[in-house]
């Protein structure tokens, strides 16, 4: 009962994941088209986007904590068995990686559908900029930063939530600025699958090459980077009563 649940709650969380993020760059546009033209500079605009990341991971940790671990990227789970500190095993990740994906098909389809008119050519998803072995190395890159941020915010970052998730949105907007030029970027590969898929280019080999092989070896070198500097913790052996 454990992997289905985890297996349903990661195909909700990435539904709603991606079908919220496809709106971070309307919303930010209507935002800003509210406040005075004076201020409507590109740092304000970042900050509006930092600000609506930020809140929407914040939402969706407690989410994910509420469903009992679910995710929405895959590279996530990996890296922290990768690190040894996950409860998951090879079976359950071979679950939970197939419901992502389905998950993320779901909910670019549905932001297709709900997105208002004007802001449709905002959507898409990520996409390959340059040729394919740099895409590849550039997303494989920005994987490991993220991965690795993720695992100092989390693990050895502030105790208190708001900061954690302020590193957490702080860095991967910095990535997303940084990728653009590359990939989009995405460093998720269910994310990537949605709207791939949606554009009918979820089968090729750009799709698979670029955006799962290489966002996964990125996140487990950064596994692996942060296992050597902080192993995890041995395992309590529990005392037998007499």
């Amino acid at each position: 009962m454990g992997v289905v649940k985890a297996v349903v709650g990661d195909a909700v969380v990435t539904f709603l994941w991606v079908l919220c993020t496809s709106s971070l760059g309307p919303t930010t546009a209507k935002v800003m088209s509210f406040l005075p033209p004076e201020v409507r500079s590109p740092p304000a605009q970042l900050g509006v986007s930092l600000l609506i990341l930020a809140t929407l991971l914040f939402t969706f940790t407690a989410l994910c904590e509420a469903l009992g671990g679910a995710s929405f990227n895959p590279t996530g789970i990996a890296a922290f068995y990768a690190a040894g500190r996950s409860k998951d095993g090879l079976f359950s990740m071979a679950l939970r990686f197939p419901a992502q994906a389905a998950g993320a098909v779901g909910g670019a389809l549905a932001a297709m559908e709900l997105m208002p008119v004007g802001y449709k050519h905002m959507l898409g998803g990520p996409s390959l900029k340059v040729d394919i072995h740099t895409g590849a190395l550039a997303e494989g890159v920005l994987t490991f930063v993220i991965t690795l941020a993720v695992f100092l915010a989390v693990l050895k970052g502030p105790r208190n939530p708001i900061f954690k998730i302020l590193i957490i949105s702080t860095s991967t907007l910095i990535l997303v600025i940084a990728g653009g030029a590359y990939t989009g970027p995405s460093m998720n590969p269910a994310n990537a699958f949605g709207w791939a898929y949606v554009n009918n280019r979820h089968n090729t080999w750009e799709q698979f090459y670029v955006y799962w092989i290489c966002p996964f070896i990125g996140a487990l070198l950064a596994a692996s980077v942060f296992r050597i500097f902080f192993p995890a913790p041995p395992p309590t052996k529990k005392v037998k009563k007499a």
